[in-house]
């Protein structure tokens, strides 16, 4: 049923491994996605990872350093596999730190770890009692608490039990978060007296001893709390702190020294601050919580170094992480890529795709100057032949650029160039030829303008993916806005899905980098950088920071998250 089980460290040392009778293919492929794609990007949030026709589950050692993982058909629906890698994880790290102990690590890691019979054991027992198990039969009508209800049940009368049961409920609200004096020691509790002495509250008496009621019998705080059960009663005490002692600095030392493992519980509290506070800094909702239940798998027994509080470790794990997600696996260099490009004889292709008003053809104007300040030549091709305008804005940047890079500096040539056929043409067929008369005049880059559109507008979807399926382009960029929370993600999802179920390839084109606008009108609220990284797997290549050709920056992850995180 198991194609394969695996027990690695999290430095890369395979310490144990199980392949299934009859499977024949590695599974090193399949585990190595999983590194590359989860463990190192920082998305275990979810302990499930797909890879073509296995399902894998992974589960975390955080103490040992240790990765469980098991694949198997995803075909399959094996109910027991989650209890079964927990069983097998508690009986490998027992016996793994009973020999790392007696043998030491060297000796260890030299000899063959003996876990086969232990693993049999536990996938058999696993095995036969999903077996026990079966499937849940359903209750007959008799069986279920429908049956058991009368017409009598069902009548409501007017001051029946039921109002009397609301009426006679006792609803009592304390609020008891206070230290015992620490003059006199605590007394036990005193039995509950039949009647009590009803309290005059006067203006009279100076002396505050007067209004102490702590200590006199029955007449307490906790008296006064007893005596309106009918009613809500909301108290909150007041309380001072423990004077003398060393209970103070005992109490702050246990909460600073770190003596125990993490557990879910102790990072709960933590964690709903962080989620919340990201949220508030524009990071979609969705993106938030995968985040926390990542870093709370990431910590999940993990001991705490010394003077160390549960929120300090949290939040340098919830940084690590940010900054993990936003140095992605792929660097897109285009400087190296152009250069590449041209040695082949060939022009290196970027389209530009997104939403309507994000400003596209801005920035592709500032990366145009930025290509010419690197001593390269670019045609535009005007592949928006919808919006009214658009061909004009791209023939007026052309007109400014070349007038800051003058022909005569270039051998009396232009070094940017526009290609248009004007309005309601084919863009897919304009591209391709843009693209051919690049290659015939010896341009560097192309960069094509497409028109933008709504995530859900189908037609327009399917034309955008017409146009990259049969050009395909070297550079596929995402045009979005610094401003969006929750929606980056929805745009994001619903362009790469185009993009796959419009292709004709088996492995489809999708996007391979964002550029980032209006970067400098969000001040803190950096949350869609993550967003869009975190849903792609994607760097963002440019941000955007104002309106003339200089306002193109690239992205310091550190920066960002320090902003991120700043309350």
């Amino acid at each position: 049923m198991l194609d394969f089980f695996t027990i690695f460290s999290k430095g890369g040392i395979v310490l144990w491994c199980f392949q299934g009778a009859g499977v024949t293919e590695s599974f090193t492929g399949p585990v190595n996605a999983l590194i590359r794609s989860v463990i190192l990007q920082e998305r275990s949030g979810n302990n499930s990872y797909t890879h073509d026709a296995l399902n894998l589950k992974y589960k975390l050692d955080n103490e040992f350093e240790l990765v469980f993982v098991v694949g198997f058909q995803k075909i399959l629906t094996l109910t027991y596999v989650d209890k079964f890698i927990d069983d097998v994880q508690l009986h490998f790290r027992d016996r793994y730190k009973n020999e790392l102990e007696q043998k030491g690590a060297l000796t260890l890691l030299n000899s063959n770890f003996a876990f086969e019979d232990d693993f049999n054991m536990l996938l058999r027992e696993a095995e036969e009692s999903s077996k026990a198990r079966g499937p849940n039969s359903m209750r007959s009508f008799n069986e279920s608490l429908k049956s058991q209800k009368t017409v009598k049940s069902m009548i409501e009368t007017k001051g029946g039990d039921k109002g009397k049961e609301q009426g006679g409920k006792k609803n009592k609200n304390y609020t008891q978060s206070c230290l015992l004096p620490s003059s006199k020691s605590p007394k036990p509790p005193k039995e509950k007296q039949k009647g009590k002495e009803k309290r005059v509250w006067t203006l009279g008496g100076s002396s505050t001893k007067e209004l102490d009621y702590s200590e006199s019998n029955g007449n307490g705080a906790h008296a006064a709390g007893d005596q309106g059960l009918d009613t809500q009663v909301n108290l909150v005490y007041t309380c001072y702190p423990r004077k003398g002692g060393f209970g103070g600095m005992f109490g702050m030392l246990k909460g600073l020294v770190g003596s125990k493992s993490l557990s879910q519980e102790d990072m709960e509290p933590v964690l709903d601050k962080m989620r919340d506070h990201l949220i508030a800094k524009n990071v979609a909702a969705e993106i938030a919580s995968q985040l926390c239940d990542s870093v709370a798998k990431k910590l999940e027994g993990k001991v705490m170094g010394t003077f160390t509080t549960v929120a300090s470790t949290v939040k340098g794990a919830l940084q690590d992480s940010l900054v993990q997600i936003l140095q992605p696996k792929r660097r897109v260099d285009i400087l190296r890529d152009v250069l590449e490009a041209r040695s082949q004889r060939r022009p290196f292709v970027i389209t530009f795709c997104g939403v309507n008003g994000v400003g596209k053809s801005t920035n592709l104007a500032k990366i145009s100057f930025w290509l010419i300040e690197n001593g390269f030549t670019v045609l535009i091709a005007a592949c928006d032949t919808f919006r009214a305008g658009a061909v004009e804005q791209l023939r007026t940047h052309q007109r400014r650029l070349n007038s800051l890079h003058p022909p005569q500096d270039h051998g009396g040539r232009p070094v940017v160039q526009l290609y248009e056929k004007g309005y309601g043409k084919d863009a897919a067929g304009i591209a391709m030829e843009a693209i051919a008369y690049a290659r015939n005049q010896a341009f560097d880059v192309v960069l094509v303008d497409t028109a933008g559109r709504m995530q859900d507008n189908a037609p327009l979807m399917t034309a955008l993916a017409k146009l990259i399926a049969v050009n395909m382009p070297d550079l596929v960029l995402f045009v979005g806005e610094a401003l969006v929370g929750n929606e980056a993600v929805d745009q994001l999802v619903k362009f790469n899905q185009a993009l796959a179920d419009h292709s004709m390839s088996d492995k489809p084109r999708l996007i391979d980098g964002i550029v980032l606008t209006k970067f400098d009108t969000i001040d803190d609220k950096v949350g869609a950088a993550i967003s869009m990284t975190y849903i792609t797997g994607q760097p963002i290549v440019f941000v955007g920071t104002g309106q003339t050709y200089n306002d193109l920056r690239s992205l310091n992850a550190r920066a960002v998250v320090g902003a991120l995180m700043k309350a």
